[in-house]
């Protein structure tokens, strides 16, 4: 009998009623039975992600609980039980009981727990975890995935994803663990005995504060409040209470939710896919902003951590606006806010992703700002501002992502979309104030400081061998050496694998500067780039490309012909 076999025949015998009873309705599949049983489900930086289901890979109690106990033979070695783990959760179906069962198997395991009253926004778990001094943090989530997805994010000590190492020793341990062999307390009888903490509403104050903290000028939306009009949607999300506070906090009262999106429902009802970078999710959205007169509409995806915008142009139209377009809107209306109030902190710096746009280098520069860039995954962005806040020196501006993540503030180490959606809006007063909409605004910038195009292409990879069919377009990639991108010349090529970035045309060979990664980067001659990687979270080949030209029609030819060229790659 094969292992899958082997291990679906455990599950019958081993597990409750109701996944006894989906498991068997499968019998006779055997292809489904291979997926759900031939392996466990990829422990990375990232957590875990999957599709809720019966089986080994797959989100569900079990696996959950054995990711619970992988973490916590992880904390006891470190001798840390005493100072507990938070537990967060969105909106997704089965994230509140996901998120008890963790909190079962950390005090079985004699570790203290704090967690959640309801769902939360996750940012607020990387905050929480640094404001109650706790050795973890776990977010029940898998984002902004379609609704048959769950996840489990773990962070450390400084909110900050686990790091490589941490996941492999987790991962080592969840290997060792019998799903059906571990230790889960009773929830209410840990509350009663103190070993668990419920965090209800009052630390929502505290994190409140921390985000309004973030404002470049607290005079602006108040001075706008009349005028200014905004549409929100938390699509059925982490964000449906705090992201409204947080907004007439600052001052906005013309506010407008999305009532069809506006209560937390894991089955994301009235979106295909619960993602802001998506734009068929804001239609309700746009019709709200029509019959109101709305400047624009911000949506936020369900744990909160991400936000998508779409803003009205001079046709009364709304477009949406890009993450990375997003991230230098930000960039810029802060620095620009600070050098005219006199207010620019000392030392100041951003943080970018390699995969997000080069218009960020073009901002800093104007303003002699030092801008990092980092590998892929806001871990990195906390890292630089850990190294910051260790040293004592410089002032943290930004931090973004192309994948319509932000964070401003070094109150937490993960994106945040509620501190977003405040600058979003006061970003949107500052602009009105002088009769401009921020697509007016988006113009300007690219008339100051250049015209760039980015475009992300997704290369979805199917079948169980999917991880090895990646890792194979990975190496042919790596030893076909392109020389050519849309027609122009290829003069640097970066394999962050190696660490090594090479010139194709005198051979001379240079450091990334940043820890192995499995990216593959390719420069032009005209300044345009392309990025290449596998995802972390999902099987696809992600390849980002970041073009420039003299104006737009340029920007976006060579967008185009960079992408023709990619395609034939995979």
């Amino acid at each position: 009998m094969t292992r899958y076999r082997n291990e679906y025949e455990r599950w019958l015998q081993f597990a409750d009623k109701a996944t006894v009873e989906e498991l068997k309705s499968l019998e006779g599949q055997e292809e489904q039975l291979e997926y759900r049983f031939s392996k466990n489900l990829d422990f990375g930086t990232a957590g875990l992600r999957g599709v809720m289901m019966a089986g080994l890979n797959a989100m569900n109690v079990y696996t959950v609980g054995a990711a619970t106990k992988g973490l916590a033979e992880y904390i006891k070695d470190l001798g840390a039980a005493d100072r507990g783990v938070l537990i967060g959760c969105d909106s997704r179906i089965h994230s509140a009981e996901f998120s008890k069962v963790a909190a079962e198997v950390l005090t079985a395991n004699g570790i203290k727990v704090y967690i959640f009253d309801e769902l939360r926004p996750t940012p607020m778990v990387s905050y929480g975890t640094r404001a109650f001094h706790c050795i973890a943090g776990i977010n029940i989530t898998a984002s902004h995935n379609p609704k048959e997805y769950n996840g489990y994010k773990v962070y450390f000590e400084d909110g900050a994803q686990i790091s490589p190492d941490q996941a492999t020793i987790i991962s080592d341990y969840i290997r060792k663990t019998d799903v059906f062999s571990v230790e889960r307390d009773n929830f209410d009888l840990a509350v009663s005995e103190g070993r668990i903490t419920v965090v209800g509403k009052d630390f929502d104050e505290q994190y409140l504060s921390k985000v309004l903290a973030q404002r470049v000028d607290s005079s602006v939306v108040p001075a706008m409040a009349k005028r200014l009009k905004v549409v929100y949607s938390p699509f059925h999300g982490a964000g449906y209470r705090l992201v409204p506070e947080i907004l007439r906090c600052s001052g906005l009262e013309q506010l407008f939710i999305v009532q069809e999106q506006a209560l937390p429902d894991g089955s994301f009802p009235t979106v295909k896919s619960p993602n802001p970078e998506n734009p068929e999710g804001f239609s309700l959205g746009i019709e709200l902003a029509k019959e109101v007169e709305s400047d624009l509409i911000i949506a936020t995806d369900p744990d909160c951590d991400r936000v998508g915008v779409m803003a009205k142009n001079a046709k009364g139209q709304f477009e949406t606006i890009s993450g990375n377009c997003m991230g230098c809107l930000l960039l810029d209306y802060i620095l620009s806010a600070h050098s005219e109030n006199g207010t620019m902190p000392p030392d100041p710096y951003a943080v970018k992703t390699i995969v997000s746009t080069d218009l960020a280098e073009e901002i800093c520069r104007c303003f002699g700002v030092k801008l990092y860039e980092v590998l892929t995954g806001f871990k990195y962005i906390g890292e630089v501002i850990k190294r910051h806040e260790d040293s004592g020196k410089g002032s943290f501006i930004l931090g973004f992502e192309e994948s319509y993540g932000y964070l401003k503030g070094t109150y937490a180490r993960d994106k945040d979309a509620v501190v977003a959606s405040m600058l979003i809006t006061e970003m949107a007063a500052y602009y009105k104030e002088k009769d401009m909409t921020l697509i007016d605004a988006r113009t300007a910038m690219y008339e100051k400081y250049g015209y760039f195009a980015e475009k992300t292409e997704n290369f979805q990879i199917a079948g169980l061998d999917a991880l090895e069919k990646m890792q194979n377009i990975m190496k042919n990639i790596r030893e076909s050496h392109p020389k050519e991108l849309g027609g122009m010349r290829i003069v640097r090529i970066g394999d962050y694998l190696t660490g090594i970035a090479e010139d194709p045309r005198s051979e001379r060979i240079e450091p990334t500067g940043l820890p192995s990664s499995n990216v593959l980067s390719f420069t032009t001659d005209a300044g345009c780039k392309v990025l290449v990687r596998p995802s972390g979270t999902e099987p696809k080949i992600k390849i980002y490309l970041l073009c420039r030209g003299t104006d737009a029609a340029e920007a976006n030819a060579r967008l185009a012909a960079c992408a023709e060229t990619v395609r034939s790659w995979i």
